[in-house]
């Protein structure tokens, strides 16, 4: 007798109309092992404007179980892509969003019996430690950064989430970790530039690049790595379809960039600087004395002094993923003119 034909799935999306949720949900909208989506927001959206045939609206904020119990009820899979990134919030407000909400969106999910449940981490969460290696695997400790706040919640988050897994073993979790993330979709317009430069980062390609002579701009000889959304979506869906293990993944393009890689492909004329002098100056500027007060952009100045630099074997190896895009592929298709402002967060 033939196998029997497996359900299709029902999955639940919190903040699918994110760079995350562009770069996934129209890969749920095309695979058949897929049946039923549904995407849980504060604010409204329509599907059908985005041609999302599957998916339903549900409005609901990461801060109210209710609200999110409700809207899992007869998932299999819950995707949790709601998180706060850049604004004017304040840290409470951030907090009560990023940890809270990952915390009641992991308990709805074990309330609702989903099988699985995937989270959107982040490089981020090992921390930019001067004792990073370079090509670090998953066996490498998660350790808050030491100022960068979105790096010390991201690390507070996994740690939290283990013990919540341990407490449900039934729920399979699944944890990706990617570096920045670019593609047209990319919040901001582009998100090559760290914190509150984030948005001038595809202007400045698109305006660069037409100029007849190459602006001069010194760069330190620092690495750094991309990966494309599309890459990403793929990563997420093998996790949502049961490709490999539960656990942590890191997810990143093929290749190491400079800065200086960067520059050149924004359309500068990259002066090379010494990689000492580039940690020096980010070491001292993140060390700068704000009491009561840290802007965002000082905060990511401590990912510039340590950068971090993944391995993504094990993702290939036991999801079976690979990455279309290269680092360098991603970043051109980012920068490359047409490609505008991304819609604003779920």
């Amino acid at each position: 007798m033939p196998p029997a034909k497996r359900k299709p799935l029902t999955v639940a999306v919190t903040g699918p109309t994110g760079t995350f949720g562009f770069g996934l949900v129209p890969l749920l909208e095309a695979d058949d092992r897929i049946g039923r989506v549904v995407g849980i927001a504060r604010r409204p959206f329509d599907p059908a404007e985005h041609g999302w045939s599957k998916m339903e609206y549900r409005q609901g904020d990461v801060r109210d179980p209710d609200a999110l119990r409700e809207a899992f009820a007869g998932a299999d899979v819950v995707v949790h892509l709601a998180f706060l990134i850049t604004g004017n919030a304040s840290r409470e407000t951030t907090r009560a969003i990023n940890v809270e909400g990952t915390l009641n969106a992991f308990r709805a999910a074990a309330a609702a019996r989903a099988k699985r449940f995937v989270y959107a981490s982040s490089v981020a969460a090992y921390g930019f430690h001067a004792d990073n290696p370079t090509g670090m695997t998953e066996e490498w400790p998660v350790r808050p950064a030491d100022r960068l706040f979105y790096a010390q919640e991201k690390a507070e988050i996994e740690h939290l989430l283990e013990e919540e897994a341990a407490a449900h073993p039934k729920l399979g979790m699944y944890l990706l970790r990617p570096p920045i993330v670019l593609g047209p979709h990319t919040l901001g317009a582009k998100q090559v530039l760290p914190g509150p430069l984030a948005p001038l980062a595809g202007r400045l390609g698109g305006a660069m690049t037409s100029l007849p002579v190459p602006i001069p701009a010194p760069v330190p000889a620092l690495p750094v790595q991309f990966i494309h959304e599309e890459d990403v979506g793929q990563a997420f869906l093998l996790c949502i379809v049961g490709a490999g293990p539960p656990g942590a993944y890191n997810i990143t393009g093929d290749g190491v960039l400079t800065g200086a890689d960067v520059a050149r492909e924004a359309g500068l004329l990259p002066i090379p600087l010494p990689a000492r002098l580039g940690h020096a100056a980010a070491r001292a500027a993140s060390k700068v004395p704000l009491p009561g007060f840290v802007p965002p952009m000082t905060e990511w100045v401590e990912a510039v002094s340590h950068p971090s630099i993944m391995d993504a074997s094990k993702a290939k190896r036991e999801l079976g993923w690979k990455p279309r895009y290269t680092s360098l592929e991603a970043l051109r298709d980012t920068l490359r003119p047409g490609t505008g402002a991304g819609p604003t967060p779920g």
